[in-house]
């Protein structure tokens, strides 16, 4: 008889991902689902109803496999629900949607400093501050007392189990809410009640409950199947990076990446680290990990940025041969394609130089990943380790580059199947064994000197377009 599994629910922004392990962290089945965009009157929101369907009909899958032990929810920091009598209240807000000026405004007028909760102001709905005021807004009356806030991670281990909880890792997830020195809700959060409606922090190995009548009726699951909390997906991969030896007890950084390419450092053992000087004009800030332990960060949307510029090709990722070709052909593509999102936010960024071929573009979409990479690793004071993990782990075009950019540090890749996921099953087994063992990537063979120095160049020249770029 099959030893119980695990299933880990991953819920990122393009995709949601459900996957089954055994207790020795091995793969025996994922499945994926791309995501929607709901119209919910006035806003866009997340797709619930359509994840959960899928996810029934998957965990109805996965339990014709074998007994499953435990479920564990991981999803993107950026959507909280809002709970009322058991059910949720409205539809989560779907982070890309753009609030009225007035809406966006006036909450800009009351957000606490960054030097406090260490979020900078972002676009979109991505501060979940904003996402509860436009709520307010739209709902008066819907925040009142007998309402309940939890993260995106959250909502699904309450739907699973029906166990209202919040977490660390999601409630420091540039949410506007927290602040990370104090470990405590925002002065904002405190001043405009949010504070008080937040379900009770747990942490996010904390089992919850166990799976409901309905859902055991849905999916034909034992009654028994513990739900966890959950966490912040970033995080998880942060915990998974921090399994490896060649990581432990030094100053590391994880790149995790997916449609977001977010960079998490951790100083070394008993390092202090100052988050207060980090440049919020620039994508920079400051998560929160699963300790609570305040974890200096840069990001952009490096694979949404990629997409647009070579598209995926069926899951196919450029080899170094093609990285080589594409900068020895001039193939530049200046920052940022996602206006107001990472290091370049102001820039109108696209193609410069000569035409490009079009089987080099993903190469030097990879390439152009690796330079923005570069300069949100410096923004942070990445050295030591960097360890690469997710969708384009795979993609050495992107990862020797990098290398070869950051000669200084050692450059790994994650090399298997389990990466964020390995993260959340750590949260069941802090002794599991890692996965196969990190992949140490050389730099390009081919001289990147002179290509970078003048993406660099044409960065930093143009104040107008690009107004805190600075050569890293």
């Amino acid at each position: 008889m099959l030893a119980p599994m695990v299933v880990v629910l991953d819920v990122g922004k393009t995709l949601a991902k459900l996957s089954l392990w055994d207790r020795a962290g091995r793969l025996v089945e994922r499945r994926t689902r791309a995501n929607a965009r709901v119209d919910a009157g006035d806003y866009l929101s997340l797709d619930t109803a359509g994840i959960e369907a899928w996810l029934a009909e998957t965990l109805t899958a996965f339990a014709r496999i074998g007994p499953i032990d435990a479920i564990v929810p991981v999803a993107h920091g950026a959507a909280v629900a809002v709970l009322r009598g058991g059910q949720l209240a409205t539809p989560p807000i779907d982070y890309e949607d753009v609030p009225p000026a007035a809406i966006a405004e006036a909450y800009a007028a009351e957000r606490d400093p960054f030097t406090a909760t260490g979020s900078p102001a972002l676009p979109g709905g991505l501060n979940l501050g904003l996402q509860l005021h436009w709520l307010e807004t739209l709902r008066p009356g819907l925040l009142a007392e007998g309402a309940v806030l939890v993260p995106w991670a959250q909502y699904w281990s309450w739907r699973l189990c029906g166990v209202a909880a919040s977490e660390v890792t999601s409630l420091g997830c540039h949410s506007d809410l927290w602040r990370p020195s104090a470990g405590a809700p925002s002065g904002l959060a405190r001043r405009r009640g949010w504070a008080g409606l937040m379900a009770p922090l747990r942490p996010a190995d904390h089992t919850l409950g166990q799976l409901t009548p309905e859902w055991v009726e849905r999916t034909g699951l034992s009654p028994g199947v513990r739900v966890l909390c959950g966490l912040h997906d970033s995080n998880a991969a942060l915990l998974a990076s921090r399994g490896f030896s060649e990581l432990a007890g030094r100053d590391a950084t994880i790149l995790s990446t997916g449609t977001w390419f977010v960079a998490m450092r951790t100083p070394a053992d008993g390092a202090a680290e100052d988050w207060t000087r980090l440049d919020p004009r620039r994508d920079c800030l400051v998560n929160v990990d699963a300790s609570g332990r305040p974890t200096p960060s840069a990001r952009f949307m490096g694979g949404r940025e990629i997409e647009r510029l070579g598209g995926v090709d069926g899951g196919a990722l450029p080899n170094v041969a093609a990285a080589a070709e594409a900068i020895a052909a001039g193939a530049l593509v200046l920052p940022t394609l996602t206006p107001g999102i990472g290091p370049f936010p102001d820039g109108r960024g696209g193609w410069a130089g000569p035409p490009v071929a079009p089987r080099l573009r993903m190469a030097a979409a990879c390439v152009y990943a690796a330079l923005v990479a570069d300069v949100s690793l410096g923004l942070i004071g990445a050295r030591g380790a960097l360890v690469i993990e997710g969708r384009f782990a795979a993609a050495d075009a992107f990862g020797r580059t990098l290398a070869a950019l950051r000669p200084d540090m050692a450059v790994y890749a994650t090399d298997g199947d389990a990466d964020l996921a390995y993260g959340a099953l750590r949260l069941i087994d802090p002794d599991l064994a890692p996965p196969p063992t990190l992949r140490r990537l050389a730099p390009l063979d081919t001289d990147i000197g002179p290509y970078a120095a003048d993406w660099r160049r044409r960065a930093a020249e143009e104040p107008a377009l690009y107004p805190h770029a600075a050569t890293p």
